[in-house]
């Protein structure tokens, strides 16, 4: 004898079956554009994007072009509306050289437009243009003028803001031999906000922060994160994937939760 649904439980699961995904349970689709000098671009592209993953409903295109370069034009931003379809962008270049002040504004548009974005490690060191080293239209963006660092130690990263969304579940840790970017101003843009600090032997900088750039746009930005190590360490891990959330008012619940799949296409 077979059982059979009544109306009733076969109209439940019709429902069931074609009901639309929430928007609050819907990934967020986020760029990742990786690529220039002096990283492992190829290594930590993974790292990245599945460690993200791994802690929350993010799902990836991942750009990665021009290794070993600082002078390489990533192809996606010559392209109108290189950003429309994704909520958030994660710069990870290494491209200090290039300096064309209308592709910069071309990559720069997007986000004066209000699309959130994310900026790691060497992001601050791309782009100078005029007037370098003073404040030029790309650490306006980063809310953060950095010039360099020094040779690689153990950088003791505290906390300093412990009741940001970002950081409140976090704890302080020391790096491996890690690369402490200065601050070459001596602060942060008064549009930034400090999370952290990096101390390294006698010199301390900021080494995490959030950024309101053209008056609207959450950024999230961190100096840290040269080598693989560190990249795939978990507190790392955890700390960009809450301000990646905290860039597009997403650091829920909802979507502090492993993704189903990681990435679209490479």
């Amino acid at each position: 004898m077979h059982n059979k649904l009544t109306p009733f439980a076969a109209a439940i699961l019709l429902c069931a079956l074609v009901a639309p995904i929430r928007a609050d349970d819907a990934p967020i689709k986020a760029l990742l554009v990786a690529g220039g000098c002096c990283h492992d671009y190829k290594a930590q592209k993974t790292l990245i994007t599945e460690g993200i993953s791994a802690r929350a409903n993010v799902q990836w295109v991942i750009i990665h072009e021009g290794d070993g370069k600082t002078t390489h034009r990533h192809s996606i931003y010559e392209k109108a509306g290189w950003a429309d379809e994704f909520e958030v962008i994660v710069h990870d270049e290494c491209t200090a050289d290039v300096k064309d002040v209308e592709f910069v504004q071309r990559i720069l548009k997007p986000h004066k437009d209000g699309k959130p974005a994310v900026l790691l490690h060497c992001a601050m060191h791309c782009y100078r243009t005029a007037p370098f080293p003073n404040v030029t239209p790309w650490f306006e963006f980063t809310g953060l003028q950095s010039t360099g660092h020094g040779a690689q130690q153990p950088i003791a990263i505290t906390f300093v803001d412990t009741d940001h969304p970002i950081t409140k579940t976090l704890q302080n840790w020391t790096t491996i031999n890690e690369e402490l970017y200065n601050n070459s101003a001596g602060h942060l843009l008064p549009t930034a906000h400090a999370l952290a600090r990096g101390k390294q032997g006698k010199d301390e900088f900021v080494v995490a922060w959030t950024n309101t750039y053209n008056d609207k746009t959450r950024v999230f930005a961190t100096t840290i994160g040269h080598n693989n190590k560190t990249v795939s360490d978990p507190r790392y891990l955890d700390l960009i994937t809450r301000g990646l959330l905290w860039s597009v008012d997403k650091l829920d619940e909802a979507h502090l939760k492993p993704a189903s799949k990681v990435l679209l296409h490479d």
